[in-house]
């Protein structure tokens, strides 16, 4: 009896009155900026050449104090998935001492719990107050490994969703990664990979920073795609740092335009922090993703939701105390309809800022309430302002 109503309530859960009373199916997709989601333990990447590229075991975060238990080269070329096949090394990050108990941040297991709390309580909100549920599909940005994703979906507000992981270590200089998880139920994965972004400073050096993920599969027996991004921030200054995400918008197209031209029925969602916002040169001229549905066409075929948001002053951020949208969320064109079909389509998309979210006083008045004040832990819960879509259809 237990087991049918559950499943009664699972089924309810996914339907939901609109405004003309009509009942339909929806989903919420969204992603959060877990502002540097750690755990306490020192750690460097573990590179191990020998086994397949793509297998998360190539690439792995790992203790301090196993490294000397491993068979490993020193290494000082760059670093790169194919130039280290066949070698095995050891990559340490900037800082990978910041976020542990020793540092002057004191990270403790309790700042982590905490930490680890307010992310799952903010994740399960997304889109509930259209879709009564947790989000299907959810991407997360700033992860330092696996084992913490892990750890966040065994929290008591995430638990119960049976949220699967896709998760790759990138070569980000600081170790942070993003990552995508899903409802079991909801979201079938058919394949993953991670596309390295290679970018270059003023003297040719490579930076070191997120990867583009790329995940396939079907979304309540839909084909689609999601990119999950995390683009290059503007440390030196807007101008001089755009360059990068213009290679970040460069890669991103392809890996869409891809997707699309293998099978032009999948539905296409590109989200994270682009360090831009969606009148930049990297999303207007590089994605070419437009503000406007009525300038959607097979040349641009890429929507960008948070364009009117913008347009109203909507901001996702402060950044040097200036207002941003930088968290955006990028469909393609068969994601938009005029009217409620069989297959899924745009009802509405927003930037989630309830007043818990939100500084309430001081000069960071209005501003999203972070983790991190320096090294003081203020029991916040990130700088950004997480997004979602609400998806719809015929039930």
């Amino acid at each position: 009896m237990k087991k049918n109503l559950s499943l009664f309530m699972f089924l309810l859960s996914m339907f939901t009155f609109a405004q003309q009373g009509q009942l339909r199916k929806v989903a919420a997709v969204g992603f959060l900026n877990v502002e540097n989601l750690f755990d306490t333990i020192p750690s460097a990447d573990y590179i191990d050449g020998t086994k397949a590229i793509n297998n998360p075991a190539f690439h792995r975060s790992i203790p301090l104090d196993s490294i000397r238990f491993l068979e490993a080269e020193k290494y000082d070329g760059p670093w790169s998935d194919g130039l280290l096949k066949g070698k095995k090394a050891v990559r340490y990050q900037s800082g990978y001492e910041e976020f542990t108990p020793k540092s002057s941040k004191n990270y403790n297991a309790k700042v982590y719990k905490t930490k680890l709390a307010n992310e799952a309580k903010v994740i399960s909100e997304l889109g509930s107050q259209y879709t009564k549920t947790a989000p299907a599909v959810v991407g997360l940005i700033e992860v330092e490994n696996r084992q913490v994703i892990q750890d966040l979906i065994k929290e008591p507000a995430l638990a119960k969703y049976d949220y699967g992981i896709i998760h790759y270590n990138s070569y980000d200089y600081r170790g942070i990664d993003v990552a995508l998880i899903y409802q079991k139920r909801r979201f079938t994965v058919t394949n993953s990979l991670k596309k390295e972004l290679k970018i270059f400073n003023e003297t040719g050096k490579r930076e070191y920073t997120r990867d583009i993920l790329v995940v396939t599969g079907f979304l309540d027996n839909e084909k689609v795609a999601f990119f999950m991004n995390h683009w290059p921030s503007r440390r030196g200054g807007e101008a001089v740092s755009l360059p990068k995400r213009n290679a970040a918008a460069v890669l991103l197209k392809q890996q869409m335009d891809s997707v699309r031209a293998a099978d032009p029925s999948t539905k296409l969602f590109a989200m994270g922090d682009f360090n831009d916002d969606p009148v930049s040169s990297s999303l207007k001229n590089h994605l070419k993703a437009v503000g406007n549905s009525k300038d959607l066409n097979d040349n641009t075929p890429y929507l960008n939701l948070m364009h009117p948001l913008y347009k109203k002053g909507v901001a996702s951020l402060a950044y040097q105390d200036a207002p941003n949208l930088f968290d955006q969320i990028i469909v393609s064109k068969n994601l938009i309809s005029d009217q409620v079909t069989k297959e899924y389509s745009v009802y509405r998309a927003e930037i989630y800022a309830p007043a818990y979210l939100v500084n309430k006083e001081g000069n960071y008045k209005g501003y999203p309430f972070r983790s991190w004040n320096g090294d003081q832990f203020t029991g916040g819960y990130s700088d950004h302002f997480p997004a979602f879509v609400i998806l719809q259809k015929e039930p």
